[in-house]
């Protein structure tokens, strides 16, 4: 294979990969708006959708990364270097466009981190609002305990009491 091949293939590696995350992004976006709506069954759903593509995503990295390793072997360079860092044995007229793709990429991959922290967020505050309201309304059914890392822990228990209508 020539390097005209490859940086072609590698071209179309990070197209690929920033089609992923692009898509990522979309769906945290979405659920983001159906958080904010309070519809549960979409919320639901999209985590589903998400968990999917992102594993569609890590097997477009690992083919990119599994191209560059080729591209870089061929090149005579160690199969760890990074695709910036071969930059100068692709010809020079692709350079812009590859240096291109992976900044486009890095900002992508940014973009969804955040956004996936802000709904990890706003996914644990609903779910902190929801037991501290079922706590308020069945205060013997809920303990809180701490683990040895400090996180939280709510154990509920097992009563025959119920909610139940006065009258």
């Amino acid at each position: 294979m020539t390097t005209t091949i490859h940086w072609e293939y590698l071209a179309e590696c990070l197209r690929g990969e920033l089609a992923d995350y692009g898509g990522l992004l979309h769906l945290f976006e979405t659920q983001q708006r159906a958080l904010f709506d309070r519809d549960a069954s979409v919320v639901l759903h999209l985590a589903h959708e998400i968990e999917k593509h992102a594993h569609a995503l890590v097997q477009s990295r690992t083919v990119r990364e599994e191209a560059v390793a080729a591209f870089a072997v061929e090149n005579d360079q160690p199969a760890a270097s990074s695709l910036r860092s071969l930059l100068p044995f692709i010809e020079s007229a692709a350079r812009p466009l590859i240096e291109a793709l992976i900044n486009e990429v890095n900002a992508l991959l940014h973009r969804v981190r955040r956004t996936s922290r802000h709904n990890h967020s706003l996914l644990t505050r609903t779910v902190e609002t929801h037991q501290e309201t079922l706590s308020l309304l069945r205060p013997n059914s809920f303990t809180k305990t701490y683990s040895p890392g400090g996180r939280v822990s709510v154990a509920t228990a097992h009563s025959a009491t119920t909610l139940r209508a006065a009258g």
